[in-house]
């Protein structure tokens, strides 16, 4: 192989390199999207049927799954009985899990209606995919999880479907 193929070859191998760095940055945990995302623990959320606000200041200092999600989303509804599974599995080890509905609330309370699960859902809107964005999700895609430790930090983030394997990293890693 001749000097120049080498040279391209590195190029492209260290732009690639550099690419994937950048996004798993992103995705596990820059210091800003960490200062953003110490910032919901003071944001409150509608909730559906018109009850008090979701405060997430409530849930600070026990190991939270916070999961956004969307009726329309169908990886989002495929997801949700695994989440809701968790909850009540690890519910009274002091897990929290937290639904933040990228919907409007008519839509959300007609499918929790139909589809009830045991953990708190509150009402994101169509604000929730830009939250999302702040908290680390770049493409605002969805299902998007984030997970906090005890001490209110990200530890996980995740982009698409959760699956057992996730729940169970998480789990270890928030002690």
């Amino acid at each position: 192989m001749n000097r120049r193929a080498w040279i391209l070859g590195g190029a492209a191998a260290a732009a690639g390199a550099a690419g994937a760095g950048v996004a798993w940055w992103r995705m596990s945990g820059s210091a800003a999207a960490d200062e953003r995302a110490a910032q919901i623990w003071a944001m409150q959320f509608e909730t559906v049927g018109g009850g008090p606000p979701l405060a997430l200041a409530a849930l600070r200092g026990k190991p939270t799954l916070l999961n956004f999600w969307a009726t329309w989303c169908a990886p989002c509804i495929s997801e949700l009985p695994l989440i809701d599974r968790f909850q009540r599995e690890h519910g009274a080890a002091g897990w929290q899990v937290v639904g933040l509905a990228v919907d409007r609330a008519e839509p959300v309370a007609e499918f929790l209606a139909k589809r009830p699960v045991g953990f708190a859902i509150g009402l994101a809107g169509l604000e929730g995919v830009e939250l999302s964005e702040r908290m680390g999700n770049s493409g605002g895609a969805l299902p998007f999880s984030v997970v906090f430790d005890r001490k209110g930090k990200v530890i996980q983030r995740k982009l698409g479907m959760i699956k057992p394997e996730d729940l169970q990293r998480w789990l270890a890693a928030a002690g």
